[in-house]
């Protein structure tokens, strides 16, 4: 997608959400100027709820971060040749697969402290609840990723004298990482949207802001047609650079 393209896109998404001013129940009086930027009032409640685009945002790369360090891991852990180690990323993976992200999210924040004493603040609870449940999902496109790389990779490898820790970090983690990396933008897409769920615990991120603003101005239908248009443009953006990134190490690949 081109810039132009992210900028008509963008312009759709907003002429969206204004044009439900003027349809849907005819006997519904909108109110618009809760979010109007040519309203004074409507400039702080915008401000108030873009403000939390950047907790939006932080709180998913550092998740996605420390998932893909995790997920990483586990994967060589189901590629090592002893059992104990592929039975633990079998086990890893189905338990934290299995486990909702509110149910883990709400247990880390409020179970820890009773059964261990460890009191999270709501930005690690957050984080660590986000990172463990993708780090499953990371773990599998990583093994996937590597399984699909041809064995004549590792053999020329190893031919060349290289061991087989530099074999993987120097050979087949990159054209591994070249081929799984739609994937991986769809898991921080996925993370980005998942990380409203955090707004249950008091962060202030997209989702919880809207929600405080909603019990202020008593206009939710307004609100949250904003909110639903911020997620739509952050991960339209976000969409664009992962295929800027896949673009531009394609090109990359070719020049080699």
């Amino acid at each position: 997608m081109s810039s132009a393209g992210l900028h008509v896109r963008l312009g759709l998404l907003l002429a969206l959400g204004l044009g439900l001013a003027g349809c849907g129940n005819s006997t519904y009086t909108w109110g618009w100027h809760v979010v109007s930027p040519i309203d004074a009032r409507g400039q702080n409640n915008l401000l108030f709820l873009t403000s939390g685009v950047w907790a939006t945002l932080s709180i998913s790369l550092v998740s996605i971060a420390i998932a893909v360090v995790i997920g990483m891991l586990v994967a060589l852990a189901a590629l090592s040749k002893r059992r104990a180690f592929r039975a633990f990323n079998r086990l890893y993976v189905e338990v934290f697969r299995s486990i909702p992200l509110l149910v883990l999210l709400l247990w880390v924040y409020y179970g820890l402290p009773v059964v261990a004493g460890i009191q999270f603040g709501v930005f690690a609870a957050g984080v660590i609840s986000l990172a463990l449940s993708d780090s499953a999902f990371e773990a599998e496109i990583f093994r996937a990723g590597i399984q699909s790389i041809p064995a004549g990779q590792w053999e020329a490898g190893r031919s060349i004298g290289l061991t087989p820790w530099q074999v993987m970090r120097l050979v087949v983690l990159p054209q591994a990482i070249r081929r799984i990396l739609p994937a991986l933008g769809n898991q921080f897409v996925y993370v980005l949207k998942m990380s409203s769920l955090i707004s249950v615990v008091g962060y202030q991120e997209l989702t919880r802001r809207a929600n405080e603003l909603t019990l202020v101005e008593y206009r939710p239908l307004e609100i949250y047609t904003l909110l639903v248009l911020e997620y739509l443009a952050l991960i339209t953006v976000v969409s664009w650079l992962v295929r800027k990134l896949e673009r531009h190490m394609g090109s990359a690949d070719k020049g080699h």
